[in-house]
This record gives structure tokens, sequence and C-alpha cells, in this order.
């Protein structure tokens, strides 16, 4: 019994293990792929707020349409909006209401 669990400690380490490093070196790490973006973080968030007249709760680097883009999170009086912004330029490409954290419930839906 002893080793069936030996066995399988060993296996299940050995795949988070293999993961974690491909995660590493993959190219869509979207933690990687952030150094070829022309514009930073920063700058990507002071235009989401100043599109909004907001203030910014989240940001994240993704891909959007097979394009990088920062999404941004902005709030606004008791609307809360989702950006994104463009990695290259840093305009802002759309802006539309985030419906799903509006309920307020703090389900598993948010």
């Amino acid at each position: 019994m002893k080793q069936k669990y030996n066995l399988l400690a060993f296996a299940t380490f050995s795949v988070a293990a293999i993961a974690t490093a491909y995660a590493a070196i993959s190219p869509e790490n979207d933690a990687l792929a952030i150094a070829s973006a022309k514009v930073g973080l920063t700058q990507a968030v002071t235009s989401a707020e100043q599109y909004i007249g907001g203030k910014a709760a989240r940001a994240e680097y993704e891909q959007h349409k097979g394009q990088w883009v920062f999404d941004v999170e902005v709030v606004k009086g008791g609307q809360v909006m989702d950006v994104k912004v463009d990695a290259a330029s840093g305009k802002v490409i759309s802006a539309a209401e985030d419906k799903t954290d509006r309920d307020d419930k703090h389900d598993k839906a948010d």
C-alpha cells in the first residue's frame, strides 16, 4: 500500500514539475510575452483610466482576437468597465461594461 502511495505521489509531482517547466518556456506564457510589448503596463492603465474617467482595479496582459492587449478593469461610480488597450500603440481598442462583476453576491461566477 505504501509503495502505491509513493508511486502516486511521485507521478503527481512529476506531472506538476513538467507542466511548470513547460509554462516557463512556452511562448504562450503571458508573463514572458510582455517583453515584446511596446507599451508598458503603467501606460496602458493610465490610458484606460483616462478613457473611462475612473480608477483601475485590475490589469493583465493577454491575447484577444489574435493580438496582444492589456485588459484593464476600470471602476467609475457603480460601473465596472473592461477596457482593452493595444500593446503596440497604447490606444484603447474597446471598452464594455463588465456585467459579471456587477451582482455583488461574490459567488463562483464572479
